[in-house]
């Protein structure tokens, strides 16, 4: 797609729900030479039609697959809950549309496999929708790593813990409920960001499941090779401080409420500050700083342009070791999912 250094990127949104109308706010705060939304699919025609109408959006469809078709939609964003990522993107790619899919990927390690082995074989652009990583404060927390600003680091110490246990996408197992695939996914991604390559060599997990056999709430350790642990605790059943300490032996890095999407760093014991405002949308968003959507969006026509099928900052290698971790994490708490069978 080299034509995009001069046109704006066209992209089609997969679902109207609360995620995706985040995702349109945050591309509206970016530059419309760069990025535009060209149409939006729904499963129900008059849903399509009314995001279309309160965003701007030229075209509304009642199919996914008319979606995928259109000539005039050169990306796709897949907002739609985690089980139907697998045959939505595997939609997608076989229309020839590179993929920007939501978090977590897929309900498990084979799915995800599936589908990144799909996206490889089609020669497409494929990225898991992992939008933190590419925050200004995330940028600043891998530099302060890597210049040991506090040392070596020993621990990693999250809560996430959000009120959301009577939401049917959080509660219900045929959903992928869960806290481990919807909010650990964050925690996770954090650990294995602070500790590098390494894959855990010891996982140690339990939680307390509800009537559906979701998990309500969850703790974790990790031990990391290096002898570096990371511990986070996950609920539906209440509002924890969702913050992250980094520890290390010269210092501590605070990732400030939420920390999954932060706009501030603060070194320990220093007292020095990183913030990083966000982009204002135009619209209401439903969730935590998800005007932060739009970093991930410059990533993806930065990839397009130069041709690549997957991005350094995000790459396909990361998403199935994210996997690979929740999968033994949600185990060993007891949650076992419909597609583990198939």
């Amino acid at each position: 797609m080299s034509d995009l250094t001069s046109r704006p990127l066209r992209w089609g949104i997969v679902s109207a729900g609360l995620i995706s109308n985040d995702f349109v706010v945050a591309l509206g705060t970016l530059n419309p030479q760069e990025h535009t939304v060209a149409a939006v699919a729904a499963r129900k025609l008059e849903d399509a039609e009314k995001f279309a109408k309160e965003h701007g959006i030229p075209k509304a469809y009642d199919s996914y697959q008319k979606l995928f078709d259109d000539p005039e939609v050169d990306v796709i964003y897949i907002g739609a809950i985690h089980p139907t990522h697998l045959p939505l993107g595997k939609a997608a790619l076989d229309a020839g549309k590179p993929v920007l899919c939501e978090k977590p990927l897929c309900v498990n390690v084979r799915e995800t496999k599936e589908l990144l082995e799909y996206a490889k074989a089609k020669n497409l652009f494929f990225m898991e929708a992992l939008w933190v990583r590419f925050f200004p404060a995330y940028q600043k927390l891998r530099e302060l790593l890597s210049n040991k600003a506090i040392g070596d680091v020993t621990n990693v110490f999250v809560s996430f813990g959000v009120p959301l246990g009577d939401v049917d996408r959080c509660k219900l197992l045929n959903l992928g409920g869960g806290t481990t695939l919807d909010i650990g996914v964050y925690c996770t991604q954090l650990s294995i960001l602070v500790y590098g390559q390494e894959y855990p060599e010891k996982i140690l997990s339990t939680g307390v499941l509800n009537e559906s056999g979701a998990d309500m709430s969850g703790s974790t350790t990790l031990k990391f090779p290096s002898g570096g642990l990371a511990t986070f605790i996950t609920s539906y059943k209440c509002t924890m401080p969702n913050e992250a300490f980094i520890i290390g032996t010269k210092g501590t890095i605070k990732m400030h409420y939420p920390f999954w999407s932060t706009t501030k760093l603060e070194l320990i014991p220093s007292g020095e500050v990183f913030e990083y405002p966000l982009p204002v949308g135009a619209k209401p968003i439903n969730f935590w700083n998800t005007t932060g959507l739009a970093y991930q969006c410059d990533e993806v026509r930065k990839c397009l342009i130069q041709g690549k099928t997957e991005s350094d900052v995000m790459p396909h290698s990361e998403t199935l070791r994210l996997s690979q971790i929740l999968e033994e994490v949600r185990k060993q708490i007891g949650v076992k999912y419909p597609q583990d069978d198939q």
